[in-house]
């Protein structure tokens, strides 16, 4: 039976790579299956594991020489060994099998190089905390590189990404190999956003097969042969294909760095790998190499990505791009050709075709980098990138950026289709309860403001790229008709001018960048701010009314009754009278003498309705007069409004004697002897005057027909003294209803 013992606790087990009993430790990594071969009956004695097993269990560090560490690594690629290992573990134990040596998709030549690197540094065999990093990033990097480079390069790449930036530790710098206190596993370094295993340039035949533009037929097959014994064959005669046929060699040439030299060319792609953002701050590129290099860059976009800085590096691709012009390609790519043999090329639209799929790339690699990002990210990058380029949609846009927006469009109708459906059962659901009342529809505003201002977060890229071509966004078009219908019904079906007036604020500050609709609803804030503005100076209006109506006296000697008048009503004595109940008026004063000395002046005033009349008698001239003038105020306006309004619909109205019409007057002729008889005047034959407390009314040529009109005991006289004499003053005046036009 095999002895071992466990590399992390020190307890004795049955098999090397078995599961311990006591800790349940299993080795996983393959410097774990290395340290465990070693300490095992296959490599050590059992004296040594006595050692090994106090070693662990006291906590100090493991003694085991590098030599046999390193003879443990070389038995893992001996696959009858892996066989009897295999025997001697669990079905459930990992085995080393599944990792280096034995991986389908690994070259089993990368295990002696590996190792062979691994020699040169007796720390990552004394340290178990450093090969599990290792074989992380081996993994990663043969998936990513196995085709497209050497296998010396995978192992470099391999050491360079799991120590990075200061390299393998130094010696003294080891900590124990293993401890019953804590894991061997070592947390693995994070994925640096600026750093890259490989990009789409290579993957390019040139850089697949070593070779560059102005290297002629026979430099490239042989190095295809090359090649082959290091890469995957059939990647290398497709790569030595792709760069003699005349057919595809242009479109690799296009794909490639045409225009740079060959050890600028390489020192570029080198450093594209180790600081990918580096290649913007480059000058004096042809322009396709660099926009070339630029989409290579992109990839190195992840989610973490600044989007200020994102958006900047799209617009300077989009504006590179603009400046790409198929002679300039032309051009040097000829040149290149003229070294390397190969004919050149004769035809324009041969360099513009391959260009029109070459701006497709572009387009694609910064699609691919901002569909890293959280969709919020995206959408600030590409609001950002638009809004940049087009000065908030004045100018036109770069063609990438539009193609770019095209797409953006294409992949959010769907997210755009949905919140539109959600804000068209808002507007219905405001419509629904706006019979309610503005309490009850106010919720569902405030929902339809979040809502929209979400859709527009989303679709503010295309209402910015739609303006700077000189159209408008259907979809936005319609969503703001949409909420500005709703806007309207509010207003003129609820009289809801708050809510009108927000919404309409809604769509202005949104869909701004909508000409048709900054341009509509913009006259629909002036006709919204205009009412508002008269309601304003109504309700102003209204309260200096209140002021000037609202009065209360005290009326009496010894025992005082209050009279008070304001919007309420005008009150006496425990009477009320609401001011649109009352429909007669009538006041005046009475002066008293006695053997001709005057002793004081009453002043009456009554008001009523149909049914009831108060009547205030009082003594105090300013208390009359302020009352007076409060009620005219108040009340009498009204009224000589209705009187000429009921003269206007025909309506003959009766004070005393007389009977007046719209267009005239009928007096009564006085005759000594006989009856009297009733004369009907027009306006132009009669004049006006006040004498003994009446409104007299005669006719110019006849004394004998008039009319007096007490003042103080007939309702609404000073009401029809007021309209006439203002009718005096109208001239042509015929119908006393002329006064309301």
């Amino acid at each position: 039976m095999a002895m071992a013992i466990c590399f992390k606790c020190g307890s004795a087990k049955s098999g090397a790579l078995v599961a311990c009993r006591s800790c349940n430790a299993a080795p996983r990594a393959n410097s774990e299956y290395a340290v465990s071969l070693a300490l095992s009956d296959h490599l050590s004695t059992k004296d040594q594991l006595a050692q090994y097993s106090h070693e662990l269990r006291s906590g100090k560090q493991l003694s085991v020489p590098r030599e046999a560490l390193v003879q443990a690594l070389d038995a893992l690629k001996d696959p009858q060994l892996l066989a009897m290992l295999r025997a001697q573990s669990s079905p459930s134990s990992p085995s080393p099998s599944t990792n280096l040596a034995n991986q389908k998709s690994v070259d089993p030549r990368l295990v002696p190089l590996m190792a062979q690197k691994i020699n040169q540094y007796p720390i990552l065999l004394q340290d178990s905390t450093l090969l599990p990093q290792l074989d992380v990033q081996f993994e990663v990097v043969c998936e990513a590189m196995a085709k497209t480079h050497s296998l010396q390069q995978i192992v470099d790449e391999c050491f360079r990404r799991a120590f990075p930036p200061d390299g393998i530790p130094k010696a003294r710098h080891i900590a124990p190999l293993v401890s019953s206190q804590r894991s061997t596993t070592a947390s693995i370094p994070s994925k640096s956003t600026h750093r890259l295993i490989t990009t789409a340039l290579h993957q390019s035949a040139f850089a697949i097969l070593g070779v560059t533009t102005r290297d002629n037929r026979k430099r490239i097959v042989e190095s295809a042969e090359e090649k082959s014994l290091e890469l995957d064959h059939d990647v290398c005669q497709k790569a030595r294909s792709d760069l003699t046929n005349p057919r595809t060699r242009l479109s690799a040439e296009i794909g490639w760095l045409p225009g740079v030299s060959p050890r600028k060319a390489s020192q570029l792609v080198e450093n594209l790998v180790n600081d990918p953002m580096a290649i913007r701050q480059e000058s004096g590129l042809p322009t396709l190499a660099h926009l070339n290099l630029l989409a290579a860059a992109f990839e190195a976009v992840d989610g973490k990505h600044d989007a200020d800085d994102l958006a900047e590096f799209i617009m300077e691709a989009a504006y590179l791009a603009e400046d790409l012009t198929p002679e300039e390609v032309l051009r040097d790519i000829n040149e290149d050709r003229a070294v390397s043999g190969f004919p050149e090329v004769r035809a324009l639209d041969q360099i513009e075709a391959e260009l029109t799929e070459r701006k497709r790339y572009y387009r694609g690699a910064i699609k691919e980098a901002i569909n890293r990002l959280p969709p919020m990210t995206l959408i600030r990058v590409m609001t950002e990138t638009v809004d940049g380029v087009t000065s908030g949609g004045k100018d036109h846009a770069p063609g990438l950026i539009d193609d770019l927006v095209d797409s953006y469009e294409i992949e959010t109708h769907g997210i755009l289709q949905k919140e539109a459906e959600n804000v068209q059962k808002l507007i219905k659901a405001a419509r629904d309860h706006a019979g309610s009342g503005e309490t009850a529809v106010e919720p569902y505003v405030d929902k339809l403001d979040a809502v929209a201002r979400n859709w527009d977060k989303i679709a503010q890229p295309i209402q910015l790229s739609s303006k700077a071509r000189g159209i408008d966004h259907e979809a936005s078009r319609d969503l703001a008709y949409e909420i500005r219908s709703l806007a309207i019904d509010l207003f003129n079906k609820h009289d809801m001018l708050a809510q009108s007036q927000r919404l309409t604020g809604l769509i202005q500050e949104i869909f701004a960048e909508v000409p048709e609709i900054a341009d509509r609803v913009e006259e629909d804030a002036d006709a919204l701010a205009d009412i508002f503005q008269q309601r304003k100076q109504a309700s102003a209006r209204q309260d200096e009314w209140v002021r000037e109506i609202t009065y209360r006296a005290e009326i009496g000697v010894m025992f005082k009754d209050t009279l008070s008048i304001s919007p309420q009503g005008v009150s006496w004595k425990g009477q009320n009278f609401p001011l649109d109940s009352i429909t007669r008026v009538r006041w005046g004063g009475v002066s008293h003498s006695v053997n001709g000395i005057p002793t004081g002046t009453t002043y009456t005033i009554a008001f009523g309705n149909r049914n009831s009349e108060a009547v205030v008698e009082l003594k105090k001239q300013d208390v009359y007069s302020t009352f007076i003038d409060k009620l005219w105020r108040s009340v009498c306006v009204r009224l000589l409004t209705e009187m000429l309004e009921a003269l206007k619909e025909g309506r003959d109205l009766h004070f005393g004697d007389a009977r007046v019409h719209d267009d005239g007057i009928t007096l009564v002729k006085r005759k000594f002897l006989g009856s009297n008889e009733q004369i009907r005047c027009s306006w132009d034959r009669v004049h006006v005057w006040s004498a003994d407390g009446s409104f007299c009314i005669g006719a110019k040529d006849d004394k004998k027909i008039n009319a007096g009109i007490s003042y103080i005991h007939g309702a609404n006289t000073h009401i029809l003294e007021q309209a006439i004499r203002m009718g005096f003053k109208k001239p042509g005046m015929r119908r006393l209803s002329e006064l309301l036009q």
